[in-house]
């Protein structure tokens, strides 16, 4: 390969390394040329698979600041650049083999860690992003329809109850009426004690001069 060409396989690879959510790498020896086709069609076109040489993947790995053991750049190796759900990918990778066990995944990086094979088909084995999401809508929708169902029993069991409170709201007067009552006997009480206070000195006086 020449160096110009070189480097701009360099250069691809290195962003397909920072642009994908997770990298698997296979060796695809013993496929055909349609079922690498197959294979690609499987992944969806939110993955890039790829054949790539050891060299330029290790270059490009190591300018992405993606760290892989050199155990997994042996032999012919094909590379999936995945860039949507990492799950799905995995599925896909997964029933391809069990029809065309001459696919070998040898590993991969996910989330910037190294994945073993093993961790790769426990992947592979968890609900998608969209099943997750779907799951997660129905059980919105179930818990808004119960409350709804709930406000909309409190409502009926207010309109229900409102004819009844009216009376109590009518008869809430009647104890204002006997505290106004009060101030009267106590206004009374004081008149009375200021006639009899005055009255005593005045008889006092009219008998002193008659003697």
């Amino acid at each position: 390969m020449a160096r110009p060409d070189k480097a701009a396989a360099v250069a691809e690879l290195t962003e397909d390394f920072k642009s994908s959510t997770a990298t698997v790498l296979t060796e695809y020896r013993g496929l055909t040329v349609t079922s690498m086709k197959e294979l690609r069609r499987s992944l969806g076109s939110t993955t890039k698979y790829s054949v790539v040489k050891n060299t330029l993947t290790k270059i490009a790995a190591k300018n992405a600041g993606v760290d892989i053991s050199d155990d997994l750049l042996v032999g012919p190796s094909a590379l999936a650049f995945v860039k949507g759900d990492p799950i799905d990918a995995a599925k896909a990778m997964k029933n391809f083999q069990k029809e065309n066990p001459l696919l070998i995944i040898k590993g991969g990086i996910f989330e910037g860690k190294a994945v073993t094979t093993a961790e790769i088909m426990k992947l592979a084995d968890l609900e998608s992003r969209e099943v997750l999401l779907s799951k997660l809508a129905g059980a919105m929708k179930g818990t808004m329809a119960k409350a709804a169902r709930t406000f909309d029993a409190l409502r009926i069991k207010m309109e229900a109850g409102a004819p009844a409170a009216a009376p109590a709201a009518e008869e809430a007067p009647a104890p204002v009426a006997e505290v106004e009552a009060a101030p009267e006997v106590v206004a009374e009480a004081p008149a009375e004690v200021v006639v009899e206070t005055t009255d005593a000195p005045a008889a006092e006086a009219t008998e002193t001069p008659a003697e």
